[in-house]
């Protein structure tokens, strides 16, 4: 069975929607104990990190999302639930997580660390927001049937700054290169909107849900 979190920071309802669409059962809950016992969950999330991190703490998912981690079960973190499952984020300033190491950083601020200037880019714009295709790193399960040259929706100002490189499967071309999804033990996670990525994006869920041993790698 697979769990979704509702913290009250989600995009809860194109989740639903995708899931049911896939035929997968699910279990949606805004209370840790109706998810103890599911065999995966998933981890979405829209907005702030500060309020998103305010809301696991008050609803107690912090802790839950923390103890399923070191279960050993899979976990997908999606779009700001890909983020916060790191250790830090530069927006709000606020500690995270701290399930996957590494850092969340504003897109000027990785520009300006590789030494280049945003307003050369022309027609880029923050948040990214739109469709983009994938540069792939590695072999992952995630991404089994998928054609290479599909695009996938993404809406971040923030972007995924891990400490070991090596768990970025795939990236985005926007000026940078935008970590796009990594796997790291028995976690997956996608700055992309999988459930509003059309036929790609779903099969991404199919496989997350069918994959048997939770090996995403």
């Amino acid at each position: 069975m697979i769990g979704i979190v509702d913290y009250n920071a989600g995009n809860i309802k194109s989740v639903e929607r995708a899931l049911s669409y896939i035929g997968t059962p699910y279990v949606l809950s805004k209370n840790p104990k109706d998810l103890q016992k599911v065999d995966k969950v998933i981890f979405p999330g829209v907005g702030e990190a500060k309020y998103a991190m305010e809301q696991l703490h008050e609803t107690g998912f912090y802790s839950f999302l923390k103890d399923f981690a070191k279960s050993g079960k899979p976990l997908l973190g999606i779009c700001l639930g890909s983020q916060i499952i790191f250790d830090h984020s530069e927006e709000g300033d606020v500690d995270c997580l701290g399930i996957v190491p590494g850092i969340i950083q504003h897109f000027s601020t990785v520009f300006e660390k590789q030494g280049k200037d945003m307003a050369t880019y022309k027609g880029l714009k923050i948040p990214h927001m739109g469709w983009n295709n994938l540069e792939f790193h590695k072999e992952s399960s995630l991404f089994q049937e998928v054609e290479k040259e599909a695009s996938f929706y993404f809406v971040h100002s923030y972007m995924i700054q891990p400490q070991d490189n090596s768990i970025v499967v795939a990236s985005a071309d926007y000026g940078v290169l935008v970590p796009s999804v990594i796997t790291w033990k028995n976690i997956s996670a996608c700055q992309f909107h999988p459930e509003k990525s059309a036929k790609a994006g779903l099969q991404i869920l199919r496989n997350f849900v069918q994959n048997q041993d939770g090996k995403l790698c």
